[in-house]
């Protein structure tokens, strides 16, 4: 690999990569944005050490004294956690926050772009960005949905975040070239819910399937990402239809003016009760593990494609607990 100066890669990171082993990034916004301390810490030390205990090594991506930094030491994710003065940090930002030397949280867009000129092909996080509600009149896009469009990187996540257009969300994508696949549903999940009304074109029950997609988007040139979105368990999900009932009374009530901030508040509260219960979670018994190193190997070749291995639990998991 090239070596770029602007990357700053933890030891730990740099010597999986080199030895071809499973490596998975992960964003840093969920830490300095997402969560109040001292839950944030806890849940990325716990992310970290789910993904270790699985055999592969995690790449929590964060900027620092103008490096993008690809892996956090235990130091570097408490001065996440603890920092009142976090950037967030999406694609329009990155120049001006490496210049100046800030702290920046990575976004799903940026943490794409980072892992990419890493080396990395696995991302996990929670849910992307999509297009938002009122589109017609506000063009408000997430710098996501552009990043899966031209940055060559599987993302897995629970889907879209229910608060958006998920239609809308979904015909960008497809305009875009953007191959989504539902792991074990045919439908998207919306982050909170297990379940929508959006219909997938493409879904996978193996790792080894997902692995196949890939060989051939690469093979292909497309030069995009795959979107992989794995549904939170049952016991976790919300209703779609409840949550959609209360997104939509926050929207009307906004749209007539009729104490909007109000509304928006105990919108919030309903969601951000059910927040501080999801995390990404691996299945201990093999799933993360045994899926990214045999996409790992399958895009080195090392692999039969069409040969089953053994051992393998089928799961590639995002959950809530």
């Amino acid at each position: 690999m090239e070596k770029n100066h602007i990357l700053d890669i933890q030891p730990a990171v740099k010597a999986a990569l080199e030895a071809g082993s499973a490596v998975v990034a992960l964003e840093s916004t969920i830490i300095s944005h997402g969560m109040p301390y001292p839950q944030n810490i806890q849940m990325a030390r716990k992310v970290e050490s789910i993904i270790r205990s699985a055999g592969a090594v995690p790449a929590t991506v964060a900027i620092m004294d103008g490096k993008i930094k690809i892996g956090l030491s235990d130091q570097e994710l408490e001065t996440f956690a603890r920092s009142g003065n976090v950037a967030k940090v999406s694609m329009r930002d990155f120049p001006g926050i490496i210049a100046r030397k800030q702290l920046g949280a990575t976004t799903v867009a940026t943490t794409m772009y980072a892992a990419h000129l890493a080396g990395i092909k696995v991302f996990v996080t929670g849910g992307i960005g999509g297009v938002h509600r009122g589109y017609e009149e506000t063009m408000d896009v997430s710098a996501d949905l552009e990043e899966l469009a031209r940055t060559d990187v599987t993302v897995v996540c629970a889907g879209a975040k229910a608060i958006l257009d998920l239609p809308r969300t979904m015909e960008y994508l497809e305009t875009k070239g953007v191959p989504v696949v539902g792991y074990k549903t045919d439908v998207l999940p919306a982050f909170f819910t297990a379940t929508s009304d959006i219909k997938l074109v493409e879904r996978a029950d193996s790792p080894e399937e997902i692995a196949k997609m890939i060989i051939a988007k690469a093979q292909l040139k497309m030069g995009c990402g795959l979107l992989v979105v794995n549904p939170i368990p049952e016991e976790y999900s919300l209703d779609h239809e409840f949550i959609d009932h209360v997104i939509e009374q926050a929207v009307q009530q906004g749209a007539n003016a009729q104490h909007p901030l109000a509304q928006l508040a105990q919108t919030k509260h309903q969601i951000d009760r059910n927040a501080m219960r999801l995390k990404v979670r691996i299945d201990r018994r093999g799933g993360l593990s045994a899926g990214i190193k045999l996409l790992a190997k399958l895009l080195r070749g090392r692999v039969d494609p069409n040969a089953r291995q053994p051992g393998l639990a089928h799961r590639i998991e995002v959950r809530g607990q």
